[in-house]
């Protein structure tokens, strides 16, 4: 069974938000041979709790208030559909803090993957410019240090880079979170 076409998530299986798994999924009852792993804003525990059809339909949101991403972290302007299409019908990613949902061209980025040195090397290998441009101006950085936490940049045991592509433009905007 494929799954679902996610636009603002295209490959959930490489970000690691999706994974095979025989567990029922609480929304449909039915286990599809795959579940959502990433976070989930909602009263009810549904931690790799549901199947990525009934977050992609809408049904998760529908039967639990279910979301995926945090709308109030979008900038200001953007499409109120945009948001709720994230935020409620796309899988999410874990990250170490709050996570933050990338935009660009008045449009939410597609998320791409988690990432540490290994994936930056054999997927994103001109990205360190910018990653190094985002330690400096944005956690406020610099010198050696910066080159430090560049380095120690890891997927699984952070700090992590999250790496984004814009729809429209091709831009690949990234950030990174830190434990």
């Amino acid at each position: 069974m494929d799954l679902p076409k996610f636009q603002y998530h295209p490959d959930p299986l490489l970000s690691g938000s999706i994974e095979k798994s025989d567990a029922v999924c609480r929304c449909c009852k039915k286990a599809r041979g795959y579940i959502y792993t990433g976070p989930v804003y909602s009263e009810e525990e549904l931690d790799e709790a549901l199947c990525p059809w009934c977050i992609a339909d809408g049904s998760a949101h529908k039967t639990f208030d279910a979301s995926f991403a945090d709308e109030a972290g979008f900038p200001d302007g953007l499409s109120q559909k945009i948001i709720a299409d994230v935020a409620r019908r796309t899988p999410g990613f874990a990250s170490w803090q709050e996570g933050r949902w990338l935009t660009c061209c008045n449009d939410a980025c597609m998320f791409v993957e988690p990432a540490g040195q290994a994936e930056i090397e054999a997927r994103h290998p001109m990205a360190e410019g910018q990653l190094i441009t985002y330690i400096v101006q944005e956690l406020g950085i610099s010198g050696g240090a910066a080159h430090q936490l560049y380095r120690a940049l890891n997927r699984d045991r952070g700090p992590t880079a999250y790496f984004f592509k814009c729809r429209h433009c091709g831009n690949e905007p990234a950030y990174i979170d830190i434990p």
